[in-house]
């Protein structure tokens, strides 16, 4: 799968790749058809819960979409910040420190 595709374009071809169509997969997961459609075109984000059950209708490891989904949270947070690698390089040392922290708790 490409890293540098969005989770709406991976749900996507995961339902294209298994030959459903776009109203089964969102009768699956009990959403509106125009909602799946949105989520697939990036004009909409999906949830946690719909990624987890995504996963279990496509027997896919729930990481990737995981990936793809905060990758695309932060992107498009930050992609117009001229120091988006010194922005993702501290908050990783953030996130390490407060685990480092959590863990000694």
């Amino acid at each position: 799968m490409n890293t540098l595709n969005s989770v709406g374009s991976q749900i996507r071809k995961l339902r294209e790749d298994a030959q459903m169509p776009l109203r089964k997969l969102a009768s699956l997961l009990d959403i509106d058809q125009s909602t799946l459609s949105k989520i697939e075109r990036d004009e909409r984000r999906a949830n946690i819960q719909l990624l987890e059950e995504v996963a279990k209708i496509f027997s896919v490891h729930k990481k990737s979409l995981l990936v793809n989904f905060y990758s695309d949270l932060i992107s498009y947070e930050i992609e117009d910040e001229k120091e988006y690698s010194e922005i993702l390089k501290v908050a990783e040392a953030k996130i390490e420190y407060k685990r480092t922290i959590k863990s000694k708790s």
